[in-house]
């Protein structure tokens, strides 16, 4: 219950309604009986707000009453508010047209379920009326007239005491009228007044231009001010995003990333979200465009999880929605979103199996799949790929929660980009797509003008290793980066496709530009990429992935930046854990050290390089499944000593209430994070279950193991490398793991 009080305005001249607002939980399907059992109910809640008001002043026949249903599809954790009208039918009308307002498509055949019910009581306050007759225009003497600058233009701006203007005051702008807590602005083409209430109304009375004149010529500010625009949509599709999805997965541990991609599957912008998504997304857009060229229809979105098709794993499941003109002859751009799914099917739960020796054992493989036409989800179909071959999904409810919110995060992408273009003009945002690029390109070759050819090799617990060399042309600002000598394609599923390659080389070199830019396709036009076929970073179907995205992408990452000489090995590992059963799916990356760098020290317990996700709350952790989090501390000492200190990883130990099978995917469990520059390595991790009868049994970096109610999982992170070497006066802090 949520009682609302009234409040007086700040100049006390009125006072506001006085509400009351009641929910009440419900919890059952929408049909026509369960609607007609309501009235009973809002009835209670309209008699206890009507107490509530009256004993605050109000007369009965001041009160006026909103009904309110909050509805949601079933197996979805997101519900919209729809006001209540007779019938049943209304209802659902209200609620799909909401719905296609805010996921951007209909969903006519699924099951409603009312979550709870809501009355407003509105105590309806008279208004004060006017004592005297105002002009229709008066203005008090201002206390000054001074110069301010306005769109360029200096103009005469008076200033007025706002303590000081009558009821019904009309002040055209520009003006300035101030309080003694802050200052309104008034601009040219708006206008002030006064109302019956005191409050000050700003109203545009000059129609603003249609849009903007800017030309496609390159200049500085706007560059500036497109870099921040472009990713301004790509957070507000994150945050959409985040707020619709069902799954924990992406709702609390954020495994998602949102992007804008110009007409050519260009990697324009993006959020802050996951490296190894945005640098792979691009190769999925370009495959969806390259084979949809010749029936692209406006409003259509596809579906993508091969890892053959520009994908990272089975789990990440890319939504695209390339953006055409009525006829679908024009691309002007495309967005894209890709979201890690708790559960695509494969041979354990959670679609992250610790044995798969083949694609088909990791989960049902989407490939340039038709999701949304004509603004209505193809829920038949997707629910029937869902279900199909060996290994499928065991939620599929939850599957097509997240992929409404998938829709919904592209949908917003869309709208703000079109609100852009209503702005500026469509030549003009493509301009600056391309300037954003070129930029991008220039600011990589600065920085490469700036580096040192180098090699290295870094290895695998499994003994495979990645090589690579980085040939820098610094009179040219151009830069080879040959993998050459990396070993060949892994009977594990440590194999990363070319797709995470081209990701980790787009993250490293942008993270060496010290400018605030956005990381885009730009950044690798200096850079050519060389991936031997069929080795373990460019694999063939139908070889197993799973693992290549989270693990054998950091090993990568650390062997580009200590060929570089810029950083030390971080923990190198995403501590990839899942657990679940047929009712529980759930899948977490664990945090580490970072390795240490020429003038930093690398920081403890954080996800490194190649993902930027969270770990879930522990509150919501034990909340949605059958776990306890019995310790999660920083194991200090586990960072490698030097004149700078790799990162302490951490220990993290979950205690099961229940029987669930889990896998454990990690790396650097024999092969300890390699220091830098003479510094020390950091301390490798180690897994381990401790059962409810006391006993404990190591496990591998990479296992699958049944687990009983009591029993205890131990995952202890590594450290990240140090850097330098240590000077002797220097102790090295103690381990306590």
């Amino acid at each position: 219950i949520h009682p609302l009080a009234g409040v007086l305005s700040a100049y006390g001249m009125g006072l506001a309604d006085l509400r009351s607002l009641r929910t009440q939980m419900i919890e059952t399907a929408l049909d026509a009986a369960s609607l007609q059992g309501l009235t009973p109910d809002f009835t209670r809640l309209e008699r206890d707000a009507r107490r509530e008001l009256l004993d605050q002043g109000m007369t009965t026949d001041q009160i006026r009453y909103a009904r309110r249903l909050n509805i949601k599809i079933a197996g979805s954790d997101t519900t919209l508010t729809v006001s209540w009208p007779e019938t049943h039918e209304n209802i659902r009308r209200a609620f799909h047209a909401a719905h296609a307002d805010r996921f951007g498509f209909g969903a006519p055949q699924r099951a409603l379920i009312i979550e709870s019910i809501e009355l407003e009581a509105i105590g309806v306050v008279p208004r004060p009326e006017m004592t005297e007759t105002m002009p229709e225009e008066t203005a008090s003497d201002p206390l000054c007239v001074r110069p301010i600058w306005f769109a360029g233009e200096q103009r005469d701006t008076p200033i007025l005491a706002r303590g000081a203007l009558s009821l019904g005051t009309l002040l055209q702008g520009p003006a300035l009228v101030v309080e003694e807590n802050g200052t309104t602005i008034v601009e040219p083409g708006w206008q002030a007044e006064i109302d019956e209430r005191a409050n000050l109304i700003l109203k545009r009375h000059t129609p603003r231009p249609d849009r903007e004149q800017l030309g496609t010529e390159a200049d500085p500010v706007m560059l500036e001010v497109f870099n921040n625009l472009f990713m301004h949509v790509a957070e507000q599709m994150g945050v959409v995003l985040q707020q619709t999805a069902h799954s924990v997965n992406i709702k609390e541990r954020l495994d998602f990333s949102c992007a804008i991609f110009d007409a050519d599957g260009g990697l324009i912008a993006n959020a802050p979200h996951m490296p190894v998504h945005l640098g792979s997304m691009g190769e999925s857009v370009r495959a969806v465009l390259r084979e949809r060229a010749s029936t692209l229809r406006p409003g259509d979105i596809y579906l993508l999880n091969a890892p053959y098709n520009g994908g990272t794993h089975l789990p990440d499941v890319t939504v695209i929605a390339p953006i055409v003109n009525s006829s679908g002859e024009n691309l002007s751009f495309s967005i894209a979103c890709r979201a890690h799914h708790a559960d695509i099917g494969g041979i354990t739960p959670g679609s992250m199996p610790a044995t798969s020796r083949s694609i088909q054992e990791e989960g049902v493989l989407l490939d340039n799949v038709l999701l949304v036409r004509d603004g209505v989800l193809r829920e038949a179909e997707i629910r029937a790929l869902l279900c199909a071959g060996p290994y499928p999904a065991r939620n599929v409810e939850q599957n097509l929660a997240d992929l409404a919110a998938q829709i919904a995060a592209t949908t917003k992408g869309i709208t703000e980009l079109e609100r852009m273009v209503e702005r500026y003009g469509l030549d003009v945002v493509h301009a600056y797509m391309a300037h954003i690029k070129r930029n991008a390109a220039r600011c990589v070759r600065e920085a490469i003008n700036k580096l040192h050819s180098g090699h290295c090799i870094a290895e695998l617990d499994s003994g495979e290793q990645i090589e690579v060399t980085i040939e820098v042309d610094a009179e040219l600002g151009r830069a080879v980066v040959d993998f050459s000598g990396t070993s060949p394609t892994s009977p594990s599923n440590f194999n990363a496709p070319a797709a995470i390659a081209r990701a980790a080389v787009l993250y490293v070199f942008r993270t060496l530009v010290n400018e605030n830019i956005p990381l885009n396709e730009g950044c690798l036009q200096p850079i050519e990429i060389r991936l031997p076929p069929g080795s373990l970073i460019n694999p063939e179907y139908p070889a197993a992935v799973v693992a290549g995205n989270v693990e054998t992408s950091q090993c990568m990452t650390d062997a580009l930046l200590a060929a570089l000489g810029a950083c030390a090995a971080s923990q190198g590992s995403m501590n990839n854990l899942t657990f679940g059963n047929d009712r529980y799916q759930y899948y977490e990356t664990i945090c580490g050290g970072a390795g240490a760098g020429p003038g930093f020290d690398g920081a403890s317990a954080v996800h490194t390089h190649m993902t930027n996700s969270r770990l879930t709350d522990p509150e919501v952790l034990e909340w949605r499944y059958p776990v306890r989090i019995t310790q999660f501390t920083i194991c200090r000492g586990s960072g490698g000593a030097g004149r700078r200190r790799g990162g302490d990883g951490v220990i993290r130990e979950i205690e099961f209430l229940e029987p669930m099978h889990a896998a454990i995917l990690s790396g650097r469990r024999r092969v300890a994070p390699f220091g830098l520059d003479g510094g020390k390595a950091g301390q490798p991790g180690y897994n381990a279950v401790i059962r409810s009868s006391g006993e404990t049994e190591a496990l591998s970096g990479t296992a699958q193991i049944e687990l009983g109610a009591g029993d205890r999982l131990v995952i202890r992170t590594p450290g990240g490398g140090g850097y330098g070497r240590a000077p002797r006066c220097v102790t090295p802090a103690s381990s306590k793991c």
